[in-house]
């Protein structure tokens, strides 16, 4: 019989070894730890070296995920980098299949920013359902350091950098339970890693626009009037199509963006705070990574067991969010 179902099999993660921590940012810009960690619940955050890539990042973590799933890079049919910040604009997903060595996966770059993860666990399920890959390896990895104002409190202390990677197989039990995605582009001004081209003429009457990407911009009062209204709400018509109530879940895990967010999400859903998986004390917003980084710690803390049910969640940029119910392991 055609396995048509999905399973995670296999998670892991890597973070780069500097961290900056509130206290010494505070030199940096003028802040304090306390500030910091009543508005946002971050300690600390990693940054990548310039020596350090985001392709070497991903590479680490699909490694981890891949020995954990019990394969090699050569049984991977398929690799979807999440991303927003690639080595590359070209993309950055060929790169890792090189260094893995995976010579039978096709590869690309998938780009939803903070909601890349979930976007990206949809988009992998949909290959193995329709019985074209078998074993799909999915990245979400940011170096956001590359794009912050260092200078900008209100997003200099958010950020951090990171991977984390799973490893989804065809399986006769479909684990991937319901989800939603969706976006809306009329509020995409309040959040932008923005093109700013300047004209260059090339001839008379010949005009180009050519310049570079300018730092994360933010209206943070309305990313989080917009998350936890929306949140909730597609994680309740996920459960729907789940065909299950908020009590039959066992972890709430979201986007790790702001510790504030989480408990408003959780206490709009009814959620218990001992069933909110959180990290962002301690890498800060690490975007498209932050999702699969946190089920990582959590799988391997032996917090999270197999067959366990989570409700994840992205939401950011674009402005997009989406949903996805699904059990851990086969």
């Amino acid at each position: 019989m055609q396995k048509l179902g999905i399973a995670i099999t296999g998670s892991g993660s890597a973070l780069p070894e500097t961290s900056l921590d509130n206290q010494t940012l505070s030199t940096l810009v003028e802040t304090s730890d306390e500030w910091i960690t009543t508005r946002t619940g971050i300690c600390q955050r990693r940054l990548a070296m310039p020596s350090e890539s985001l392709s070497n990042l991903g590479a680490k973590a699909s490694m981890q995920a891949i020995s954990s799933a019990g394969i090699t890079p050569a049984d991977i049919d398929l690799i979807i980098l999440a991303t927003s910040s690639p080595d590359d604009l070209f993309g950055s997903a060929c790169q890792i299949q090189a260094q893995l060595g995976a010579t039978k996966a096709v590869a690309f770059d998938l780009t939803a920013a903070c909601s890349g993860f979930v976007f990206g666990l949809v988009t992998a399920a949909q290959y193995i359902r329709t019985g074209v890959y078998q074993n799909v390896l999915l990245i979400g990895a940011d170096i956001l350091s590359r794009w912050v104002d260092w200078q900008d409190r209100r997003t200099c202390v958010l950020f951090g950098d990171g991977a984390g990677a799973v490893v989804l197989q065809a399986n006769e039990s479909d684990r991937l339970l319901g989800f939603t995605l969706k976006s809306d582009g009329t509020q995409n001004h309040y959040l932008n890693l923005a093109y700013q081209p300047s004209s260059q003429e090339l001839l008379p009457g010949v005009n180009i626009g050519q310049g570079t990407y300018q730092p994360i911009t933010m209206n943070g009062k309305e990313v989080y009037r917009f998350a936890v209204q929306r949140v909730p709400e597609v994680i309740d018509k996920a459960l729907f199509q789940a065909n299950l109530t908020v009590d039959q879940i066992d972890w709430l895990l979201l986007h790790q963006a702001n510790q504030r967010i989480l408990d408003a999400v959780a206490q709009r859903l009814n959620i218990p705070q001992h069933k909110v998986i959180s990290n962002l004390a301690n890498y800060g917003n690490t975007s498209a990574a932050s999702i699969p980084i946190a089920l990582d710690e959590a799988v391997r803390q032996g917090t999270i067991q197999p067959h366990d049910t989570i409700a994840a969640a992205g939401f950011g940029a674009g402005l997009t969010w989406g949903a996805a119910i699904f059990q851990w392991g086969r």
